[in-house]
């Protein structure tokens, strides 16, 4: 029985150590300016736009652009990922869904999310 918790264990740790090692990367460099877009006409009623974001790969920051997407369920709203300066590094804060608009760094997307709240998406 030993034995076997200990093949568990060393299996476990073989595969779980580079994806929690993948996961941790000090970023001291800030993201670039937020570029200056045209948002794209609304598709359809009912979507709601989320902006684009600067994420980062081991080659550097890379642009991600906004997008109108359908709510996964009828009254969400998109509070957008930002980055914050926050012991030594900058760390990313994902985006979710909610009955409301959360805080996003103050950071003004425009297209609606003005760094304050959600305004409609105009």
């Amino acid at each position: 029985m030993r034995r076997f918790l200990f093949i568990i264990g060393l299996l476990a740790a073989l595969l779980i150590s580079p994806v929690t090692q993948a996961q941790i990367i000090s970023i001291t460099i800030a993201p670039p300016e937020l570029p200056v877009y045209e948002q794209p006409p609304l598709p359809a009623p009912g979507y709601i736009w989320t902006p684009g974001y600067w994420a980062y790969s081991t080659d550097g920051y890379y642009w991600v652009p906004g997008t109108w997407v359908e709510p996964p369920a009828v009254g969400l709203l998109w509070t957008p990922g930002y980055w914050a300066w926050r012991d030594g590094v900058y760390a990313w804060n994902t985006g979710y869904w909610g009955p409301r608009v959360g805080f996003y760094g103050g950071v003004n997307y425009g297209f609606g999310y003005g760094g304050v709240g959600y305004e409609g998406g105009h």
